[in-house]
């Protein structure tokens, strides 16, 4: 496994955030199925952006994560069932797995709003464990799995993001006479969002036709 991962989909990083939530939150049902992995990844609650999975395209997303070595597929019963292998790949603790499963799965986040909602995974005694465990993602030797993000006007406390999918375009700040001159043919963040929403989407239907295409060969007996 190398040291350096590749850029992941927001898919991807989806399934691994759905599995390392739902083995603490629903230690009883994992490692999970398919059926139940989907459901998590299409869950409405709790996810940022809400998106609407096929079973194919999750199925894809794990045949790319086994070859990764960051899930591991057990078979039992009659269904296949998965669970994520994040702290030995990264060779980072619990602690940390928590805090980018939160990331993966709600987006950018404060160290306040990340210790809140990683309370059912992981309790931490307050901001300054979360921070110090964040800095450490950051200062990986091997590469930083996490980013500080610039300040937002108006905002007390800096964002933190992911890196799995790789490094996020900071838009700089223009002054406000700058900016009053403008040209309303610009790019905005809104629509380079809805730009990385449409190249996700593509990504996981180039996964579906490639898994169709692979089964289709099988049937056909073309190698």
């Amino acid at each position: 496994m190398p040291t350096t991962l590749p850029v992941l989909s927001l898919l991807e990083t989806r399934v691994l955030g759905v599995l390392a939530e739902k083995q603490r939150t629903v230690p009883d049902s994992y490692p999970l199925t398919l059926n139940y992995l989907v459901s998590g990844c299409n869950q409405k609650s709790s996810r940022d952006p809400v998106i609407e999975a096929s079973e194919a395209e999750v199925q894809a997303a794990l045949d790319v994560l086994r070859r990764l070595s960051l899930i591991v597929e057990t078979s039992g019963g009659r269904a296949s069932r998965y669970a994520h292998n994040i702290e030995r790949v990264l060779h980072i603790p619990t602690q940390s797995t928590a805090l980018l499963a939160m990331l993966m799965l709600r987006g950018p986040q404060t160290a306040g709003e990340l210790r809140i909602n990683c309370e059912r995974l992981h309790k931490f005694a307050d901001i300054s464990s979360v921070e110090s465990f964040l800095v450490e993602l950051a200062e990986r030797a091997a590469g930083g799995l996490v980013v500080e993000l610039p300040r937002q006007p108006g905002s007390r406390e800096n964002r933190w993001m992911h890196l799995l999918s790789g490094a996020p375009v900071i838009e700089e700040r223009v002054p406000a006479k700058a900016a009053s001159a403008t040209p309303a043919g610009d790019v905005t963040v809104g629509e380079i969002a809805a730009l990385k929403a449409n190249v996700a989407k593509l990504e996981a239907e180039v996964s579906e036709l490639r898994a169709r295409m692979i089964k289709l060969c099988a049937d056909l007996g073309v190698s």
